[in-house]
């Protein structure tokens, strides 16, 4: 009995054993059927400006009206992406770049003064969800950043502390919408900040979602 029972105990585990390699296996094969994107430089030879920037809920504005220090004032934009100001109630901001709101608020401003001049700055950056970068997963700090001007992979995992000891770094994945359609990319972080591989930089865009998985073994 106790011979039939050491069979059975290794055929289980044998059987466990099989079950992982074949999920390692599945695993590998779906990672490697998602789309690569280009090798991007540590730092580029010619650092050009990025998409304008985007008001999104909870940044810091500091309105500046010349002339009428008694309209000057800062605010944080709610979570609903509005704000409220002397003399306006409920402006809404995300969406619009610091220009354009500022031009939105001498607009409403000029129901009260003459021609009024206004400059909007943004302090606290947060930026809409469409101007996060957003880490997730096996990362030593998960967190959402505010996309920076020829960010890179390596920029995005500098901020967030690499990824933990469990983490499956080349089986992350990058979500991207192009053209109004979501498309998955493969990610080899562990070849970047492990093996340091140049090849496995790549640039990032705005908006972009990078999954880390954790390793089963």
């Amino acid at each position: 009995m106790i011979k039939n029972f050491f069979k059975l105990e290794v055929f289980s585990q044998a059987i466990k054993g099989g079950l992982v390699l074949f999920a390692a296996l599945v695993l590998a094969s779906c990672t490697s059927n998602l789309n690569s994107l280009p090798s991007a430089q540590f730092v580029p030879a010619e650092e050009g400006p990025g998409p304008q920037y985007v008001v999104g809920p909870l940044d810091g504005l500091q309105i500046f009206v010349w002339r009428n220090p008694e309209l000057t004032t800062s605010v944080t934009v709610r979570p609903d992406g509005r704000f409220s100001v002397p003399l306006i109630d409920d402006m809404t901001a995300t969406g619009r770049t610091p220009t354009q709101l500022a031009r939105d608020i001498e607009k409403k401003l000029s129901e009260y003064i003459q021609s009024p001049i206004v400059t909007v700055i943004v302090s606290g950056f947060q930026g809409p969800f469409a101007q996060q970068v957003r880490v997730v997963g096996s990362a030593t700090s998960p967190q959402a950043i505010p996309y920076r001007a020829n960010m890179t992979l390596l920029d995005v995992m500098i901020t967030v502390g690499g990824v933990t000891e469990f983490a499956a770094g080349n089986r992350a994945t990058l979500a991207r919408v192009e053209g109004g359609v979501q498309r998955e990319y493969g990610l080899r972080i562990d070849d970047l900040i492990r093996d340091g591989k140049v090849s496995a930089n790549v640039k990032i865009n705005p908006g972009d979602v990078i999954i880390i998985p954790e390793s089963f073994f």
